[in-house]
């Protein structure tokens, strides 16, 4: 491949807060540094569908504030297919577009290291997701905002769960990442947290039962991570048919959790990320994604990035543990 010109940028997935900052961030750094922006709508549906458009500083004047992602996003089945990717490599080139910064999660990045590879293009991730799954970086675009959503939310239901002594199954987004569950948990003073990390042989519903519930403490939350077969709704059935004396309710998140302004660590980590992103094309980088570790820009293949062992800190397990005795 020749010498990069112009530069497509596109969110993809699920959206997080923070996506516009990366966003702005990437245009007004690739502008500075004599790049051609274009923006490109709808993920890799709308590199498929050719909705692409030229990015000034001016599109992304005012938006650093804002949740949600201007360039929409999608979630695209046909991308999954070598004809789709070939139509998205195809509207690339008639676009003159010579490399790619794809904002989003494990999904879209895998996505975005198979297209590099089929077709011999330069890709460069950033990490978007509210999971905080991506192996690499401390912290994950729209992990932080969403963390204080949860905890905003805990501390209003306790109000209730107190009030009326009940048990709050509170379901959050995570996938299988445990991130949001267990810290949420620790920062809203939650009696416990249900993870994927944390399922061993041990019933985690029967020793939080046991060590959780005092004679004096009849109302407590719970934070479970969502689950399609364990999430909050079984472990409330489990409780009324286990233990009926105690009034259950449940609270499931959804995507109130995605949206809002986005926290100030997550404007600069976007922002950080962003203008590592071209840095990483300056260099002669390509298919990797740009993370903060240690507080230092690090470049991270994207093969090792998509990992699904990202590191989970166990010692959190026990500090939830101690702290809600």
């Amino acid at each position: 491949m020749g010498k990069i010109k112009t530069i497509g940028i596109m969110t993809s997935g699920g959206d997080a807060p923070g996506m516009n900052a990366a966003i702005r961030a990437v245009t007004r750094a690739g502008i500075c540094k004599g790049f051609k922006i274009k923006g490109i709508y709808r993920g890799f549906d709308g590199l498929i569908n050719n909705e692409i458009a030229d990015f000034t500083t001016e599109n992304v004047s005012g938006i650093i504030m804002s949740g949600g992602t201007i360039l929409k996003t999608a979630r695209s089945d046909e991308f999954k297919t070598p004809e789709g990717r070939q139509k998205a490599y195809d509207n690339m080139v008639e676009n003159g577009i010579d490399a790619l910064v794809v904002i989003g999660g494990n999904g879209s990045l895998t996505g975005a290291m198979i297209f590099a590879q089929e077709h011999d293009v330069c890709c460069i991730g950033l990490p978007g997701t509210i999971d905080n799954d991506l192996y690499g970086t401390d912290s994950t675009i729209g992990y932080d905002t969403t963390l204080n959503t949860i905890v905003e939310c805990v501390d209003r239901i306790r109000d209730t769960a107190q009030s009326h002594e009940r048990i709050f199954f509170i379901e959050v987004m995570g996938r299988d990442a445990g991130f949001l569950a267990q810290n949420s948990a620790i920062a809203s003073g939650a009696e416990a947290a249900i993870i994927p990390e944390d399922s061993t042989d041990v019933d985690q519903l029967a020793r939080f039962m046991e060590r959780g519930i005092r004679k004096s403490k009849k109302s407590c939350i719970v934070i479970v991570s969502e689950s399609p077969k364990c999430g909050a709704l079984y472990y409330a059935d489990r409780v009324r048919n286990e233990f009926p004396d105690y009034d259950v309710r449940v609270s499931i998140l959804g995507h109130l959790q995605r949206g809002g302004r986005p926290s100030a660590h997550d404007r600069i980590l976007a922002s950080r990320t962003g203008v590592g992103a071209i840095d990483a094309i300056i260099q002669g980088q390509r298919n990797v994604m740009v993370g903060v570790r240690n507080n230092e820009v690090v470049y991270i293949p994207l093969s090792e990035a998509i990992r699904s062992d990202k590191p989970f800190d166990k010692k959190l397990i026990t500090v939830l543990d101690e702290l809600s005795i």
